[in-house]
């Protein structure tokens, strides 16, 4: 299996070069805990989805009116 090697593409804003650079070990450590949040935020949206789904199907089992459920 191939290696992937990660890199930054460095734009200078007047000249327009371009520099493509190896991730520095800070940033390969930052790009890790980055992904690490967004599974962790989107773990927590699945939650909270899965909560309200749950709850609305509670409330509409209970008799309330589709109406009656929005209004709360």
């Amino acid at each position: 299996m191939a290696t992937v090697k990660l890199t930054a593409l460095e734009v200078d804003g007047i000249t327009g070069k371009q520099t493509q650079r190896d991730l520095t070990a800070d940033e390969l450590t930052q790009r890790t805990k980055d992904k690490a949040e967004a599974v962790a935020q989107e773990a927590e949206a699945t939650a909270r989805i899965d909560a309200r789904t749950s709850a609305l199907a509670k409330l509409a089992k209970l008799g309330l009116t589709q109406a009656e459920i929005e209004a709360l």
